[in-house]
């Protein structure tokens, strides 16, 4: 199996590349590694990725709604579809939330659609810390928040799913 490229080569290579590397850190937003790629040479993954979310803290409102509304729902009907993307299709697999049980499925599927409808976007949750029940909690509690809160909870969670997706597409060399 082939390593994934060094940030050494990221901070080297055409643009083709790094947004070929890059593009889907940021679930359907290539336009997130194109606006960090001026910012190279980055010393470090961990600078690579502050620079990627600065891209992200500097949108306005609606431009951030519209990053938070392309995230797939937890548990959701692209889950048990099997069109959400590859990287979503992993993390979610990993608690296997495609293949809940009816109940199970049912009750997930009131959750996003009261959040949805509360805060006009997805339920975002990095995954990969979670087991299901304690995601089940995290989305239980979340549902308490002002709307204020759920942008700044679902902007620290896009930072936690992005920087582990980083973690598999640049090799860090010791």
């Amino acid at each position: 199996m082939d390593l994934p490229p060094t940030l050494a080569e990221l901070n080297s290579c055409p643009p083709e590349r790094f947004l070929t590397v890059l593009g889907t850190v940021f679930e359907h937003a290539p336009w997130v590694a194109e606006a960090a790629l001026p910012a190279r040479p980055f010393r470090s993954v961990d600078a690579l990725h502050a620079a990627m979310m600065a891209v992200l803290q500097a949108l306005p409102e609606p431009a951030l709604l519209e990053l938070l509304r392309g995230h797939p729902e937890l548990a959701g009907s692209a889950a048990r579809a099997g069109t959400m993307t590859a990287d979503s299709a992993d993390e979610q697999g990993s608690l296997a939330l495609q293949a809940l049980a009816a109940d199970e499925a049912a009750q997930w599927d009131a959750l996003n659609t009261a959040y949805r409808e509360q805060f006009g976007f997805p339920f975002i949750l990095c995954i990969r810390r979670h087991d299901r029940a304690s995601a089940l909690q995290a989305f239980l509690q979340r549902l308490h928040n002002t709307r204020g809160t759920e942008l700044r909870h679902a902007l620290d969670e896009i930072a936690a799913i992005s920087r582990l997706r980083l973690a598999q597409r640049v090799h860090e060399a010791a």
